[in-house]
């Protein structure tokens, strides 16, 4: 099969289509051929070598998610018949033509989604879900505050906000990012390219004083400084990302005076178990609303798998809205 091997350490350049044999499924797994996958900031890290592959995944091949059918069953596995139309995510190895997932951690693709369409979905709507949902608790009527609110799962995550009866505001470094936002349900936001202090005035005119219920922060560093100064009392703080820094100066009077959770997660290192347990809530609570067109993908560009390094390239320069798609074939 081909697959995308970095071949070490560094910028695009180092990124290579390869022949390698296709993986066998083990136990309770399915061996997917790939239609089309889809680029995450996780790719780019791994690519840079800073942000290594857990050990159930190639080391060398990147790719979080996927859309193809079913191919082959490995022992024990009888959940889905040969031909079934899956999507999913895993701890890399996704671009390429074929992978093996278990049989629980893939999802049926609804019906009236293309390949690229369904490629766009499972990392950006499993993270917002289980960010917002699972773990931050999102309900009607909060107040819910999105960091790179133009990147797939920012986008995911004003749909999920929209679909849940929550009011979504946002962040993002361009006028025309944060107009596509809002045609899909963002309630309003604000252009930042430097200091951070005009979100304070943002957010007292949002909430009429009374803050952030509820932050997705995907970018870190001093974003989360100001997530907290944003926040509402008893407000929850879910960090996903660091793309703006690893460190934060936080203000921890300010943090136990708002009796404040913070909490820090990622998908791609959970265990098995959990990552079962995430993609089953997404299909009981966010597929249906795919299904119905409540939500949808939001695709930047879709570019062959030979042109990876481009698609590594343009992600790297901040200039996407949504997410850049990778077709396999």
């Amino acid at each position: 099969m081909r697959a995308v091997i970095i071949a070490g350490a560094g910028g695009p350049e180092v990124l290579e289509l390869r022949t390698i044999p296709v993986p066998t499924p083990g136990s309770r797994e399915v061996l997917v051929r790939v239609h089309a996958t889809a680029l995450n900031r996780a790719d780019l890290l791994q690519r840079q070598g800073k942000y290594p592959a857990p050990p159930d995944a190639p080391a060398d091949i990147p790719g979080l998610e996927f859309a193809g059918e079913i191919v082959e069953s490995g022992p024990d596995a009888s959940r889905w018949p040969v031909g079934a139309r899956v999507f999913g995510i895993i701890g890399g190895g996704a671009h390429a033509e074929f992978v093996v997932a278990h049989e629980d951690a893939v999802a049926e693709i609804p019906g009236h989604l293309s390949w690229t369409d369904a490629a766009a979905i499972p990392e950006a709507f499993i993270t917002a879900h289980d960010a917002l949902v699972t773990q931050g608790g999102m309900r009607a009527d909060e107040t819910v505050l999105i960091h790179a609110v133009a990147s797939g799962v920012g986008l995911a995550g004003v749909q999920l906000a929209r679909a849940w009866g929550a009011r979504a505001y946002g962040t993002t470094r361009t006028a025309d990012k944060l107009s596509r936002a809002k045609t899909l349900g963002l309630t309003d936001g604000i252009v930042i390219t430097g200091a951070l202090e005009a979100l304070d005035s943002a957010v007292t005119a949002w909430t009429n004083r009374r803050g952030i219920d509820l932050t997705l922060e995907l970018v870190g560093g001093p974003y989360l400084v100001a997530s907290v100064n944003a926040a509402a009392l008893k407000g929850r703080i879910i960090l996903v990302g660091t793309m703006g820094g690893a460190n934060a100066d936080i203000p921890l009077g300010l943090v136990l005076r708002k009796r404040l959770m913070i909490r820090g997660t990622v998908l791609r290192s959970r265990s098995l178990a959990e990552k079962i347990d995430a993609t089953a809530r997404f299909v009981s609570e966010v597929v249906p609303l795919l299904t119905a067109g409540q939500l949808g993908p939001v695709i930047d560009c879709v570019l062959p798998l030979e042109h990876v390094a481009e698609a590594h390239r343009r992600m790297g320069a901040n200039q996407t809205v949504g997410k850049i798609v990778l077709e396999v074939g």
